[in-house]
C-alpha cells in the first residue's frame, strides 16, 4: 500500500521532493497554456475538420439552444478572470516558501488533470460530438470533487482558481452540454425538465456555503446562474428559466455575502456556532483558509 501510495501522483501529501516539483512546474503549465490556448482559439474560431456539424464555442451554445444556454459575455468573463487567477496560482509552484509550493503541488495533479480533460471537452463540444463530451465532463466532476473533499482548507490562492473555480463551471457545463445532447432539447418536456433541474444550482450551492461555509464557491455559482439568466431572458422573455436562474443568483450571492464578510473581518457566521467570534480570538493563520471552519 505504501508503494501504491509512492507512485499515485493523486495521493495526498505533506511534502514533495525536488525532482516532483519540477515535473509539477513542467506538466501545470503546459497542461494550463494548452486549456486556455485551445479555449481561446475555439471561441474565435471553428475547427475545419471532420464531418460533423462544427462550431466556435459559442456558434455552438446559440445554435443548440437549450433550457442551459449560457451566456457568452458573462461565461467569457469568468473564464478569462480564472485563467488570470490560475496563473498566480501556477506562480506559486515557483516561490521560495517551501509551505507555498507543497500546497500548490498537493492539488498539482489534480489541476493537470483538470486541463487536460477541459482540453478534450472542448476539442469534442465544438464539433459536436456531445456524448462524448458529456462523458469527459463527468470524469473531471469526479475528479474534481475528489480534490475538494480531500483538499478544501488550503489558502485562498490555491483554492479558487485550482478547485472551486473549475468545480463550479463543471457543475454547471455538465448540464449546459447535457441539454444540448438531448434531441428535441428546446421542445416543452425538455424546458420543464430544465425547469425543475435548474434548482440543483441552487441545492449544489447551498451544501458549500452552509457545510463548508465556502463563499468561493458561492460566488462562482451565482455568476454563472446570472449568465443563465440572462441567455434565457434575452431568448425567450415569458419563460420560467430566467426568472429561477436570477433568483438562485440572488439566493447564492446574498449567502456569500454573509460568509465572506465575517471570513474577511476575522468573525465566524451566524450559523457557525450561534455568536460571532472576534477576530483576535481566532488562530493566527485562520486567513490562509479559504474557508470560514479550519
Amino acid at each position: 500500500m505504501e508503494r501504491l501510495n509512492q507512485i499515485n501522483p493523486f495521493a495526498k501529501r505533506e511534502s514533495h521532493s525536488a525532482n516532483s516539483i519540477v515535473w509539477y512546474k513542467i506538466l501545470t503549465l503546459l497542461s494550463w497554456l494548452l486549456s486556455v490556448v485551445v479555449t481561446v482559439y475555439y471561441t474565435i474560431e471553428p475547427p475545419h475538420d471532420g464531418k460533423h456539424h462544427r462550431g466556435t464555442i459559442w456558434h455552438q451554445n446559440y445554435h443548440n439552444y437549450s433550457g442551459f444556454t449560457l451566456n457568452s459575455v458573462i461565461t467569457s468573463i469568468y473564464w478569462i478572470v480564472l485563467f488570470i487567477l490560475q496563473l498566480g496560482y501556477i506562480s506559486h509552484l515557483f516561490s521560495s516558501k517551501t509551505e507555498s509550493v507543497n500546497a500548490a503541488c498537493a492539488v498539482g495533479s489534480h489541476f493537470i488533470a483538470n486541463n487536460l480533460l477541459h482540453f478534450g471537452f472542448v476539442m469534442l463540444f465544438v464539433r459536436s460530438h456531445f456524448v462524448w463530451a458529456e462523458v469527459l465532463l463527468l470524469i473531471n466532476f469526479f475528479n474534481l470533487s475528489s480534490l475538494y473533499f480531500r483538499h478544501n482548507s488550503y489558502p485562498r490562492f490555491i483554492h479558487l482558481p485550482a478547485v472551486s473555480g473549475p468545480l463550479a463551471w463543471t457543475f454547471v457545463a455538465v448540464y449546459w452540454n447535457g441539454a444540448i445532447m438531448v434531441p428535441h432539447q428546446n421542445s416543452l418536456v425538455a424546458r420543464i425538465f430544465a425547469n425543475v433541474f435548474v434548482w440543483s444550482i441552487l441545492v449544489y450551492g447551498l451544501f458549500f456555503i452552509i457545510v463548508y461555509k465556502d463563499y468561493t464557491m458561492g460566488f462562482s455559482l451565482s455568476v454563472l446562474s446570472a449568465s443563465l439568466g440572462v441567455a434565457q431572458f434575452f431568448r425567450q422573455v415569458i419563460a420560467f428559466q430566467w426568472i429561477f436562474a436570477f433568483t438562485i443568483m440572488a439566493v447564492l450571492f446574498v449567502l456569500t455575502v454573509i460568509v465572506a464578510i465575517p471570513a474577511w473581518t476575522g468573525r465566524e457566521v451566524p450559523w457557525a456556532n450561534g455568536r460571532a467570534v472576534d477576530s483576535e480570538s481566532r488562530p493566527a493563520d485562520a486567513e490562509r483558509a479559504p474557508l470560514l471552519s479550519d
